[in-house]
């Protein structure tokens, strides 16, 4: 069962489930179908979906420790020294960060930390306004994807915190 948010913190529009199949605003496009709904409700979907949003992270960290001199290489191209000390605060960020997420224990600071860690990523690895023609292009493309990366680990802290305080 959702949570019910208090009607005075809902923005104008925005329609509350009553709990008897109807809302207190018929706008339309409210109310979700049934399967949606189950889907939404069921508790390993909060753990699927915090996994796909980290699993590049774990993966990129796990490839790295597998080939620790490729990942020094890959800090040092992007004009991070020593590349030794970056390659292993990476893997520490890019493992770290998934745990406190997946464990559900302080997801705000793991969020926290891929976020930035993503922002400074985008800014090193995607300089498209230094770039021109198909590099600038999938330059662009990648910069922008990596917002909405920000954008999902956002959303990640906000959803645990509102679960967090409809717990207390």
């Amino acid at each position: 069962m959702r949570a019910v948010v208090p009607e005075a913190s809902l923005p104008d529009g925005i329609a509350l489930d009553t709990g008897q199949g109807a809302m207190a605003d018929r706008s339309w496009g409210r109310r979700d179908p049934h399967w949606v709904d189950a889907i939404l409700d069921w508790p390993g979907t909060w753990f699927l979906a915090r996994l796909a949003l980290c699993a590049p992270f774990i993966v990129a960290g796990l490839m790295k420790i597998a080939d620790l001199p490729f990942a020094v290489a890959e800090q040092e191209r992007f004009g991070l020294h020593p590349g030794l000390l970056w390659a292993v605060l990476t893997i520490a960020v890019e493992l770290t960060g998934p745990m406190l997420i997946l464990t559900g224990r302080f997801v705000w600071l793991g969020a926290g930390m891929l976020g930035v860690f993503t922002g400074l990523t985008m800014l090193l690895a995607y300089r498209f306004w230094d770039m021109t023609g198909a590099e600038r292009f999938a330059a662009t493309n990648g910069f922008f994807e990596h917002v909405a990366l920000i954008a999902g680990f956002i959303l990640a802290a906000l959803a645990a915190e509102h679960a967090q305080r409809t717990f207390r």
